[in-house]
């Protein structure tokens, strides 16, 4: 007997079979979209670091504008002196108190009002601008701190009642027993922002969960 002349199958190669070849320019324009987005990542990054830089200097230069109106607002200690030593003039006051809670309030309306500014501005902005405007808040409380201590009375007690004189009135330095004020600024601003992004920030697209083969929903 004689083998069939029939002749063999050649050996299936995928390079060939039109089936397996993707579409013209497909390749092309997967390697070109990862390039682009690769692209974008670098340059992305690096403008959200200059603006989240922006808005701490900008927010801790408002500080100067809390420490005025602390200074203005803040209720004054009123102390007296004998000659000897000093006294508090009422002993039952609370404007050392209304000193602190003064600085709070004013901390919580400039935070609530620098998160909606930055909010406003930089909808879209990311982690580092939300790391910038905490930065520049906890720096903008110890600024106005500082500087209202500095704008207010003096604070040598002595020099102060010497220069008044014996039974003569005079203002008690300012000051800020709870130093945990000064968190009320990045606290409010970090609350107001996160309301604020939640509420009305832009919302990632729906994806698109079109049947293999099937063109996608328009």
């Amino acid at each position: 007997m004689t083998a069939p002349l029939t002749p063999h199958e050649p050996p299936h190669d995928s390079s060939h079979d039109p089936s397996q070849v993707p579409p013209h320019g497909l390749v092309h324009r997967e390697t070109a979209d990862g390039a682009a987005d690769g692209a974008a990542d670098g340059p992305g990054l690096h403008v959200e670091l200059r603006q989240a830089a922006v808005v701490a200097a900008v927010v801790s230069v408002a500080g100067v504008l809390l420490g005025l109106l602390w200074v203005w607002l803040a209720p004054r200690v009123p102390l007296i002196s004998d000659g000897k030593a000093v006294y508090l003039k009422a002993t039952e006051g609370e404007q050392a108190i209304g000193a602190d809670g003064t600085f709070v309030l004013l901390a919580v309306g400039f935070g609530a009002v620098s998160a909606a500014l930055v909010f406003w501005f930089r909808r879209r902005g990311g982690i580092p601008l939300v790391i910038g405007l905490a930065l520049g808040s906890l720096l903008a409380s110890a600024i106005g701190w500082r500087l209202g201590v500095w704008l207010g009375p003096s604070s040598d007690v002595a020099a102060s009642a010497r220069a008044a004189g014996r039974g003569v009135v005079f203002d008690a330095p300012l000051r800020l027993a709870a130093k945990g004020a000064l968190l009320f600024w990045p606290l409010s601003a970090m609350a107001v922002h996160l309301g604020l992004t939640a509420a009305f920030g832009p919302r990632d697209p729906e994806p698109d969960w079109a049947a293999p083969g099937l063109p996608p929903k328009p």
